[in-house]
């Protein structure tokens, strides 16, 4: 099934797509299963850049 939609006007979540965002925030962070994302090698991690995007927030005086 393909879904096309305006990047800033998603179509709206429907009753069944809201109860299991509800229940994934009530979720603890302890019962989140990580076992399908590989691990960053060091490989990899060397390689790693930072992002050009990033600006940090300024200091309020």
């Amino acid at each position: 099934m393909k879904m096309s939609f305006e990047i800033g006007n998603p179509p709206p979540l429907t009753e069944e797509q809201k109860k299991r965002l509800a229940a994934l925030e009530e979720m603890p962070d302890s019962e989140i299963d990580f076992t399908d994302i590989p691990p960053i090698t060091e490989e990899q991690f060397a390689r790693s850049v930072p992002n050009p995007y990033y600006h940090r927030a300024k200091k309020p005086r």
